[in-house]
């Protein structure tokens, strides 16, 4: 029997940070389903079109990302009903700084990913088969339940690549959207732009790693992956109206210059606009990085500085607590208007989506 990799199934009920284990390991009971957005090639040959990478399977093959497999040709979904990580966190920890400060997201996520990034903080999960981790049934209308249960206004898709359980994901969020929740998704903005704007419809909002600006490191640091795709995504994000924050990891030496950064934010200011919140974040060693230090804070400041003077409006610093950077800012006064340390959030400074204290809106999402 194949030795199933265990993966824990925690839940913070409520506004607690006390934690609780709700869901039992098991394995999964659910079973594949034929996946969208594919086509026949020849025969019994078929193409998935989900995402840039454009797998060509013949029969008993997966993609790149291990959840897509063609069984006889037919494209079925491995990742559809069984997530590996079930967890009510506060929202700040997608990160969403601009969305509904101090609550909390059911976030879930299932096994695989359709990028192979050697930094990967969450390889356990996201380069596991969805076969080789023990796994719950959970369907869509029991993730609606359970994630109303926990006072959660919010369901995320997140930890792994929410775009490789894509047809659970949608089916969630439409029944998310029926019951009065919002939905929101990290993700690294690998997919194709039809399905995108199929998901957009029910996305309220989204955070995109963007994880360099550099086309040669993302075939160098993501099993060939390119950089174009990313950007529209971005694009198409905006376009349709959806919130938008943006992650960049930054790995000494890898993607920390000060050109790329600024190249990066002067992209950012003119194609999405100044007030899209971007998230440096801090690297830790993982994976197959693990000889690499984490970022020097010095590199985090420079950076901050980059996008400041590139004219971003809200620039945070994120994995280095206490640090005030992770703290909002009026754009227009300067005064604080949430308080960030870890994941306390204090808003004093926002009433009503605006700075208290000279009424400049805030970007964002702030009424329930």
């Amino acid at each position: 029997m194949k030795k199933l990799l265990t993966v824990s199934f925690i839940a913070i009920l409520g506004a607690s940070l006390c934690s609780e284990i709700i869901y039992s390991y098991q394995s999964s009971k659910a079973l594949p389903r034929v996946a969208s957005y594919w086509n026949i090639v020849k025969g019994k040959i078929v193409q998935c079109i989900l995402c840039p990478r454009r797998c060509v399977l013949a029969p008993s093959q997966r993609g790149i990302c291990t959840v897509r497999e063609n069984r006889d040709g037919l494209l079925y979904t491995l990742g559809y009903g069984n997530p590996v990580a079930v967890h009510v966190d506060p929202i700040e920890k997608k990160p969403f700084f601009h969305v509904y400060p101090g609550t909390t997201a059911f976030s879930i996520a299932t096994a695989g990913c359709n990028m192979r990034c050697l930094f990967c903080q969450n390889w356990q999960i996201s380069q596991a088969r969805p076969d080789d981790v023990a796994a719950y049934d959970l369907p869509p209308e029991k993730v609606v339940e359970d994630a109303i249960k926990a006072a959660s206004p919010f369901i995320s898709y997140t930890y792994t690549e929410p775009t490789v359980f894509y047809e659970y994901m949608l089916d969630t969020a439409k029944l998310a959207r029926q019951g009065g929740l919002k939905n929101c998704m990290h993700t690294c903005g690998y997919i194709n732009p039809e399905p995108l704007r199929e998901l957009l419809k029910y996305m309220d909002a989204v955070n995109v790693d963007l994880k360099s600006f550099n086309p040669e490191f993302y075939r160098r640091m993501n099993a060939d992956a390119e950089l174009q795709p990313v950007l529209d995504t971005l694009k198409i994000v905006k376009e349709e109206g959806v919130w938008l924050e943006i992650t960049n990891l930054l790995i000494p030496g890898q993607n920390d210059s000060p050109e790329e950064i600024r190249k990066m934010c002067r992209w950012i200011k003119d194609n999405l606009g100044e007030d899209v919140p971007l998230h440096f974040s801090r690297f830790m060693p993982a994976f197959r990085l693990q000889n690499l230090p984490p970022t020097p804070a010095e590199k985090l400041e420079e950076a901050y500085k980059i996008a400041k003077d590139a004219g971003l409006n809200y620039v945070y610093i994120g994995n280095v607590p206490g640090n005030p950077h992770e703290n909002t800012y009026c754009p227009n006064c300067g005064k604080m208007v949430i308080e960030r340390l870890g994941y306390t959030t204090r808003p004093n400074g926002l009433k009503d989506g605006k700075c208290a204290y000279c009424g400049y809106k805030i970007a964002g999402i702030w009424e329930k």
